[in-house]
């Protein structure tokens, strides 16, 4: 196959036939790609090809006959002997085709030329292996130029081949270009930075020379100057000192820079530090990359920029140190005053140390400039002054932020307390006010004392909360400090080690919670590096909870189970009515309270004696120092009081009471009347507590054998039996009472109407398991179930049935009082439980309730712990369901029908029943007097009187 002059279409050359008899069979043609030259207007044809359309396009290439030769796929022919196939292929200029390229979708990236496909001639060296080489210029591939016979060429498989090596070339071409873009830009920033930072320092150095060199001219000239003058003075016109006059002063003109003076050179130094900072703050992220090029080392991209690094090395340097602001200010004022003062020597005719005590007077008073005369003195003073205004501006801020942020941690409380021998409580709750009003009272007789509170609160928010309490505190001071208990260092804040007594107040979160955070504030305690030198009381919110808390503080840990005093107290007031305004008054310091105390002049006395030794208290009790402390309540007669041992005793006040000689009594036998017995009563609990459980085992302990116990809640029957099963009640081993479940709202009518409220002898109203997080919304809830069952029973009065009353009021016949609170209205006793004491006052004075049992007995049952850490195992026993209690007797028991006796006398006879007689209240009285004084005055009783007791029990 030939080309026409080289430069036409190509043509394809006829192979001969086949020389066999038989019929000539048509060798495979290859199929040849068709060329476009340039000169054709015709539209680009469109070959399908395997993965998308393509179109070849015509190069324009300059003429060359030696350059690469092309193939034409039809120059196959055969050999006459038929067993050998040779392939003529004639040497073609390349001129004869065009230069083709694949032209590909724009998805491939931008078009690269594809390398065109070359011939190896075969001229001096045979074919081998019955084929020629060719050499692609993309992947090198061997194409054997023999052709079989009947096999068709497999055009779309090289079409497929010639693609995939363009989007290869692509790619590598387009990164290769890519990073040589990257490498263009790199350099050229290098380059740029070199550029400017050589132009910044020209431009430093090269005023600097050329002022050098124009003195060194100006003084060559005044040199030659005076050279002149003194030549012409030789004429005796001028006088004799002329050359004198005329001698330049070497000494004092030129000691820098050559010939420049002081003063030339102080102005430049002014300048160049006034434009320095600028120059450097511009190009500073350019000194490492100087300094990796000195080095020759590579520069680190993730390297931060040393302009960053100083800000934030500043910034650190501000913060950490406190006193960095105030050296900060004084180096400002000295530069100001140092480089101001250069100046003013650059600009005027004083000497240096003038000019720096001008400086000085510039900045310190920035009236001082206006006396200054010519145009360079007052540029200079007037900025001197102005640097001096921006100093003394910044001063005054330092100091003012100062002040303000001592101020703001006064008031924040923020400050330390430094006391000694005070109380510390950790936490807030609602029972704060009743517990600061307790302790104020119990300090009352020293003068006062000191509290600190420690909360997270603001403390300004809880000083005014404290105001509102509108108690006079009696001398005692009450500091608040913001602040968390478990940080050590706010605990040190507020003097814990010197605490005579840390109180640790439960929060109105959940029952779990607050005891979780109790037990990481005991932590926290423990973890004081100095040692406590006084107890901790923590307020526990549920009794399983205490033996933990217990296991972590040790014997310095005293707890006290608010949910437990107040069910357990309920319990008794409703079996015995009248019993919480006696426990109000031994548990508060308004009137009596507990008080243990060593008195070596009883030492050797029998008990017996010393119930009557005290004039002024009601002995209860023994610490044996030989049991190790132990404190025996109620001890027997006969018991001898050893050395060491301590008395307890109910008093006014610690101060207020010591034994006496022993005073005349009449001992002579009573006739021991034996105690009423018990009757099956009916008592309701309104609502679901945490601890019903326990409260379930001490009436257990308490009630005859046939009573019933009604449980009216929301909990359904099911939930109730295995929420008491996980308490620990045994259900099937209750002997003495029945459970009765009814399911209800106690605060819609309808669900109450239900019940028969007018049989029952006590109802109790609980605060709900579900709002004891919510004070407010559960006393809301106690308030509108006791006005509910008041209405109802009030409509049911013709129809109330007085026997399970009369039974019980059989053994209290002659007990106007208690007669009075069992029939209040004719109605069963209501005892309520309210959370907040501020309700708890407004339900007492509209009587709607016979007992209102609150939060305030917990705080006062707190403040009396807190004062003395033995008083909490003689309340643990008198509200256990076993041992000694405090029970309320009738007259009857201990004396006759206006008989007239003294106190001291109804005390012997009440140890003659294992008794031990603590108060009275009269028949025609309200309240019930506790340690009576005057106890050997003899006076007129009446069987309608009853009297207060602590008795052992049955």
């Amino acid at each position: 196959m030939q080309s026409n002059n080289g430069y036409g279409e190509s043509t394809s050359t006829q192979l001969p036939r086949n020389p066999s008899p038989k019929k000539a069979e048509r060798p495979p043609v290859l199929k040849k790609f068709k060329t476009i030259s340039l000169d054709d207007q015709r539209p680009t044809p469109h070959f399908p090809g395997p993965l998308f359309p393509a179109v070849r396009r015509v190069t324009s290439l300059p003429p060359s006959s030696s350059s690469h030769n092309s193939i034409d796929n039809d120059a196959s022919t055969k050999h006459n002997g038929g067993s050998n196939v040779t392939t003529n292929i004639s040497n073609i200029d390349v001129n004869s085709f065009s230069d083709r390229d694949w032209m590909y979708p724009s998805f491939l990236g931008p078009h690269a030329a594809r390398n065109r496909v070359v011939t190896v001639k075969a001229a001096s060296k045979p074919p081998s292996q019955g084929g020629e080489r060719l050499v692609d210029g993309v992947q090198g591939k061997v194409v054997d130029k023999k052709q079989q016979r009947g096999s068709p060429t497999p055009t779309s498989n090289e079409e497929m081949k010639i693609v995939a090596s363009q989007v290869s070339t692509t790619k590598m071409t387009q990164s290769t270009s890519v990073a040589l873009s990257r490498t263009r830009k790199i350099r050229g920033k290098k380059l740029k930075r070199y550029f400017f930072f050589c132009l910044i320092i020209l431009s430093c150095i090269f005023p600097v020379k050329y002022v050098i060199h124009l003195r060194y001219k100006v003084a060559r000239l005044e040199e030659e100057n005076i050279n002149l003058r003194r030549s012409c003075s030789e004429t005796n016109d001028v006088g004799n000192n002329v050359d004198a006059i005329l001698q330049p002063n070497n000494n004092s003109s030129y000691n820098f820079f050559g010939n420049a003076d002081s003063r030339s050179v102080a102005l430049y130094t002014v300048v160049f530090t006034l434009i320095m900072p600028f120059v450097l703050y511009k190009y500073f992220d350019y000194l490492p990359q100087i300094k990796n090029i000195s080095k020759r080392t590579k520069p680190n991209k993730e390297e931060v920029p040393l302009k960053k690094r100083v800000a934030y090395m500043v910034d650190v340097c501000f913060s950490v140190y406190p006193y960095a602001k105030l050296l900060a200010l004084l180096f400002a004022t000295i530069f100001l005053i140092g480089f101001g003062g250069l100046a003013l020597y650059a600009v005027s005719d004083g000497s240096l140390a003038e000019a720096l005590w001008q400086s000085w007077t510039f900045v310190a008073d920035s009236g001082n400039h206006a006396d200054s005369v010519g145009t360079g003195p007052r540029i200079v003073s007037v900025s001197i002054s102005s640097g001096g205004m921006l100093i003394f501006a910044m001063m005054l801020g330092l100091v003012s932020d100062a002040i303000s942020e001592k101020v703001d941690s006064l008031r924040k409380g923020k400050s330390e307390v430094i006391e000694q021998n005070h109380i510390l409580i950790l936490g807030w709750s609602d029972k704060l006010g009743s517990l600061l009003k307790q302790l104020a009272i119990a300090n009352k007789s020293v003068g006062g004392g000191v509290v600190v509170v420690l909360a997270e609160r603001d403390k300004e928010e809880m000083e005014m909360d404290i105001a509102k309490l509108e108690f006079d505190f009696m001398g005692t001071s009450v500091i608040c400090r913001s602040g968390s208990p478990l940080i050590l260092a706010d605990l040190k804040k507020v003097s814990v080690s010197k605490a005579r007594a840390i109180i640790v107040l439960a929060t109105d979160e959940n029952a779990d919670q607050s005891d979780a955070r109790a037990l990481r504030v005991v932590l926290s305690l423990t973890g004081v590096k100095e040692r406590l030198r006084g107890h901790v009381v923590v307020e526990m919110s549920d009794l399983d909870n205490e033996p933990l808390v217990k296991l972590v503080g040790g014997d310095l840990i005293e707890t006290v189970v608010a949910h437990d005093v107040i069910g357990r107290l309920m319990i008794q007031c409703a079996l015995q009515p009248g019993l919480a305004q006696i426990w109000e008054d031994i548990l508060g310091f308004e009137n009596d309270e507990f008080y243990i105390k060593r008195w070596p002049q009883l030492d050797g006395m029998l008990f017996e004696d010393v119930l009557i030794s005290f004039p002024d208290a009601v002995p209860c009790g023994v610490k044996v120092a030989a049991d190790g402390g132990k404190i025996i309540i109620n001890p027997d007669d006969n018991y001898v009081l050893q050395e060491g041992d301590e008395v307890l005793v109910i008093a006014e006040d610690d101060d207020t009471y010591a034994p006496g000689p022993l005073p005349e009594v009449h001992r002579a036998v009573f006739p021991k009347l034996p105690d009423l017995p018990k009757y099956p009563e009916k008592i309701l609990f309104c609502g679901w507590r945490r601890d019903i459980d326990d409260m379930i085992m001490v009436l257990e302990a308490f009630l005859a054998p046939g009573s019933e116990l009604w449980m009216f809640n929301e909990v359904p029957e099911k939930e109730r039996e295995r929420k008491l099963v996980d308490g620990g009640l045994d259900i099937s081993g209750l002997q003495n009472i029945k459970l009765v479940h009814r399911e209800g709202n106690a605060v819609i009518r309808r669900h109450l109407e239900s019940l028969p409220l007018e049989t029952f002898d006590s109802i109790l109203i609980l605060a709900d398991e579900s709002l004891e997080d919510s004070v407010v919304h559960s006393d809301s809830r106690s308030l509108a179930t006791l006005l509910l069952i008041r209405d109802i029973q009030s409509k049911r009065l013709p129809y109330k049935d007085t026997k399970s009353t009369s039974l019980r009021l059989a053994g209290f016949s002659h007990s106007s009082w208690i007669r009075e609170m069992q029939q209040a209205s004719d109605k069963s006793i209501i005892i309520s439980e309210i959370l907040d004491s501020r309700t708890r006052n407004l339900v007492s004075v509209s009587r709607i309730s016979d007992y209102v049992l609150s939060n305030e007995l917990v705080s006062m049952a707190l403040a009396m712990v807190a004062e003395d850490k033995q008083i909490n195992r003689v309340l643990e026993e008198l509200f256990a369901e076993e041992g000694n209690e405090m029970c309320i007797k009738p007259a009857e028991f201990y004396l006759f029908d206006q008989e007239e006796v003294c106190f001291y006398d109804i005390m012997i006879r009440g140890r003659q029943r294992q008794e031990i007689v603590i108060g009275y209240r009269l028949a025609y009285s309200e309240r019930a007097v506790i340690n009576p004084p005057k106890k050997s005055e003899p006076r007129k009783w009446s069987l309608d009187d009853v009297f207060v007791v602590i008795s052992s029990g049955s």
